[in-house]
């Protein structure tokens, strides 16, 4: 478990614990702007989404993180300040407060319960990811900072990830770093913009596909295709997760 080397917290652990307030207006600002694309009108700020479980048997993978888990990363962070914590146990922390935060986090849940990854696993259920199982798990993006288009969340789909240069840095240069620090776990990409993140990864031999369970739909209640898409894989991620951990016992 450690701290991932790309991390920035040092830089901004003590702006953070300074705020007045944790509005948008003031985190969404010059003072935690990390770039833009005036062009294709992208901006990412920094989160300290930057920990990395690297014992985990799976990862979660989303696209970015949006607003509302931006806005749970800073108030974590801004309520440690008088606490007595390391910064890998408060980085650790915001994973675990921040990660799918919201009614996100309840449908991924129920679509992993569903498939019975917490059977696996010898735990009750996969909420146990965001609490006393957090050990089991790692949640990331294929986009580590928060990510805004015309000022909302990117969604992934426009512009292209991996055709805008400064998305695909970020993908080659930190995802996949952080990739390469896992022992082989299994790796669930949420929807298929993040699928098709991985695909690239595989066709280019920076990602090895025996690990990933294709076919799982992204948890937000904004994916209206959510339900037919899991409904229609979902006897192949039940096969795929049977394989994969009898692959693991096996070893």
């Amino acid at each position: 478990m450690s701290i991932a080397s790309y991390s920035k917290f040092n830089q901004f652990k003590q702006s953070i614990q300074s705020l007045s307030s944790i509005s948008e207006e003031i985190i969404k600002s010059e003072q935690f702007l990390l770039e833009k694309d005036e062009k294709k009108q992208l901006e990412i700020y920094y989160a300290p989404f930057e920990y990395i479980n690297d014992l985990a048997k799976v990862v979660i993978v989303g696209i970015t993180p949006g607003l509302n888990q931006m806005k749970q990363s800073y108030s974590t962070v801004f309520h440690a300040k008088n606490a007595d914590y390391n910064d890998e146990k408060l980085l650790s922390q915001v994973k675990n407060k921040s990660s799918f935060e919201g009614a996100m986090r309840k449908n991924l849940i129920q679509m992993l319960d569903e498939i019975g990854l917490h059977e696996h696993l010898n735990i009750s259920s996969t909420a146990n990811f965001f609490d006393e199982a957090s050990e089991l798990v790692h949640t990331t993006s294929v986009i580590t900072y928060p990510v805004f288009h015309k000022g909302a969340n990117y969604s992934g789909s426009t512009p292209n990830m991996l055709k805008t240069k400064i998305l695909k840095n970020y993908i080659l240069n930190q995802f996949v770093t952080e990739l390469n620090e896992m022992n082989n776990p299994l790796i669930i990409p949420l929807g298929k913009k993040v699928s098709n993140v991985f695909d690239y990864l595989v066709e280019n031999e920076l990602l090895d596909s025996k690990y990933i369970l294709s076919g799982f739909p992204h948890p937000s209640g904004a994916n209206g295709s959510r339900k037919k898409q899991f409904e229609a894989n979902k006897e192949k991620m039940i096969e795929i997760l049977r394989t994969h951990f009898h692959r693991v016992i096996s070893y």
